[in-house]
């Protein structure tokens, strides 16, 4: 997202190690568990009904259709299904879905 040079100077400040830290030691508070997802999974382009990737998706395409399955996506809330569906997979399965930070 950096590389987008209309979102690149907001992204950078946002802070996103700073939130994550957070995230972490308030999770453990209240015993619960932080899943970090790699930055190149391929959340928006996966359907979340069946799994088909989509080849190409630019950033100016808000919704799309699968071509396997038919199904309408709007970007945003797939790739939230898809990014929950990768959290639960780990959380059930034990394995990471990147590796753990230093």
């Amino acid at each position: 997202m950096v590389r987008n040079h209309c979102l690149a100077h907001a992204i950078s400040d946002a802070g996103w190690r700073d939130l994550r830290s957070m995230l972490e030691y308030k999770a453990g508070w209240y015993g619960r568990e932080v899943i970090a997802v790699d930055r190149w999974y391929p959340s928006s382009k996966t359907c979340s009904s069946c799994g088909a990737l989509a080849e190409k998706l630019p950033l100016d395409v808000r919704e799309w259709a699968c071509r396997r399955c038919g199904a309408a996506h709007d970007r945003d809330v797939n790739a939230a299904r898809n990014i929950l569906a990768a959290g639960l997979a780990v959380s059930a399965c034990g394995d990471g879905v990147r590796p753990p930070r230093s």
